[in-house]
């Protein structure tokens, strides 16, 4: 019986076992795409050739959810001393879909978390998915009340009005069909 792969050469296996295996995962250097397994193309629906070379922003519902999460891995890795970083956050699809995620990451370069890490992603299908057409602003909004983030928190982040996010976590309400900011919190966790 013949194996499909040189089981002789050690770093082949290794790159195979990578680039097939069932969990996605990635390879960063200073938050920017070195490497991807096909699992991870399969979830966020891109192709390896427009991910490789671009920042993991790219993976996020905004800009300020990649800030923070990436302020808070950096301060947990550095405080801990550990290279290990697990949290549950809002990632986002090629096709706009935001999902709720398990993320983990190891970093490599421990002096300097973020020169190289690898990541792992699983969706979270706790809850029944439903489908909620948000706004790019609705998108950026919704993640940091699922967060627990008050309107003047949100508005401070994003440079906006207290007010004008209010508006926005009211039009949130009408469409996930909730009458107070604690369901939509639940709905935003469990259905976008």
């Amino acid at each position: 019986m013949s194996s499909t792969f040189d089981t002789s050469a050690p770093e082949k296996a290794g790159s195979l076992a990578f680039q097939e295996s069932p969990v996605p995962q990635l390879i960063v250097r200073y938050r920017r795409i070195v490497i991807v397994n096909k699992a991870l193309e399969h979830l966020f629906g891109f192709h390896r050739h427009d991910l490789i070379g671009q920042s993991v922003q790219l993976l996020y519902p905004s800009a300020a959810d990649f800030a923070h999460i990436g302020e808070k891995c950096e301060t947990t890795l550095r405080r801990s001393g550990s290279n290990y970083y697990e949290d549950e956050r809002f990632m986002q699809t090629r096709s706009l879909e935001i999902f709720w995620a398990r993320a983990r990451g190891i970093t490599l370069t421990p002096d300097d978390p973020f020169r190289l890490m690898i990541w792992s992603f699983d969706r979270m299908e706790d809850s029944p998915y439903r489908s909620v057409n948000l706004t790019n602003r609705e998108r950026e909004i919704a993640p940091m009340i699922g967060q627990g983030m008050t309107s003047r928190q949100i508005g401070e982040r994003l440079g906006i009005s207290r007010r004008t996010v209010e508006v926005h976590r009211a039009r949130l309400m009408k469409k996930f069909g909730v009458k107070n900011t604690a369901e939509l919190v639940s709905q935003i966790v469990a259905s976008v």
